[in-house]
């Protein structure tokens, strides 16, 4: 990237990293918030507002003064999933919270940390209201392009997409739901969303993590999003299958740093692309002058948030 023509570009991109981190950095909202304790654990923060009406199941989340904590009398997995997943259904129906419009059928496990144990699972729309911290996997695909360098792909989410419809995407990206591990999220999300084979995906790459803690009209967003890259051919184009995408479209890496940083881009995606773009040298501490702190703000400890 040239310096003085992107100078200004780079001074946005710490404010983007604020914009995802919008929870994480704001110290009062997070004391605001009390802790939601399952098997004598913390797992998530809960708000004032979703507490007042948890309160109204006592048989299932026992609020305190700091603290919901969900019924010590639920012992196991099948118990606190199947009255967890009870409460959430009535709430869904009585129409209290925006989130739970966009059920999906589909359940994300709620640990203390990755490598715990699971101690109940809960639909993914509902995660949210609990500040549950979720699990996914992204994949950046990349050419090297003969003439214009590196470019990327990116999908632009279909327009009945239940959240961020028709905002710009990296080109696969999909949730750690129950039962899958993240190589197999990653295969399958892949196959699902842009067509890649196996002879493809033999070429993915590992890349680390990014994590982040969002907060939107829906609710709390601690993400930890697994991270790969995958160089394609120049020749190959992404197709998709699952009716999630609207199109795909390769961006140099310019033309990338200026898609995220527009209200076009999904805000919780573009913390992987940011990452991307750092590791590939197309932001580097020549060209962004407060480097160490978007750097840090991709990587928010949030294995370790709950249990301090």
């Amino acid at each position: 990237m040239n310096n003085s023509s992107n100078k200004n570009k780079m001074s946005k991109l710490l404010k983007l990293a604020h914009k995802f981190n919008s929870f994480y950095l704001n110290i009062l909202k997070r004391k605001e918030c009390c802790a939601f304790i399952v098997d004598g654990v913390q797992v998530g923060l809960i708000q004032t507002a979703v507490i007042s009406k948890l309160s109204q199941y006592p048989n299932v989340f026992i609020v305190e003064c700091n603290s919901v904590t969900l019924n010590p009398a639920l012992r196991n997995y099948e118990e606190r999933s199947i009255h967890v997943e009870n409460v959430l259904r009535d709430m869904k129906e009585k129409q209290l919270f925006i989130t739970l419009k966009g059920w999906r059928n589909e359940c994300y496990d709620v640990r203390p940390m990755f490598s715990d144990k699971p101690l109940l699972k809960m639909d993914r729309s509902a995660t949210c209201l609990f500040g549950i911290c979720n699990y996914g996997v992204h994949i950046n695909g990349f050419v090297n392009h003969p003439t214009v360098g590196l470019c990327i792909w990116l999908q632009q989410r279909s327009l009945t997409k239940q959240t961020w419809p028709g905002k710009w995407d990296n080109m696969v990206a999909g949730g750690l739901s129950v039962g899958n591990s993240v190589i197999k999220t990653a295969h399958k999300e892949g196959e699902e969303e842009a067509s890649l084979t196996p002879n493809l995906l033999k070429n993915l790459k590992s890349a680390g993590t990014v994590s982040f803690f969002y907060e939107s009209d829906r609710g709390l967003f601690p993400d930890t999003e697994f991270v790969f890259d995958l160089e394609l051919p120049t020749d190959f184009v992404p197709h998709n299958q699952d009716n999630e995408v609207e199109k795909f479209e390769l961006l140099t890496a310019n033309e990338t740093v200026n898609r995220i940083l527009s209200s076009d881009f999904k805000t919780t995606s573009c913390p992987v692309t940011v990452d991307f773009l750092i590791r590939h040298a197309v932001i580097t501490p020549e060209n962004e002058p407060r480097f160490p702190e978007l750097v840090e703000l991709l990587h928010v400890p949030l294995q370790s948030l709950y249990s301090n």
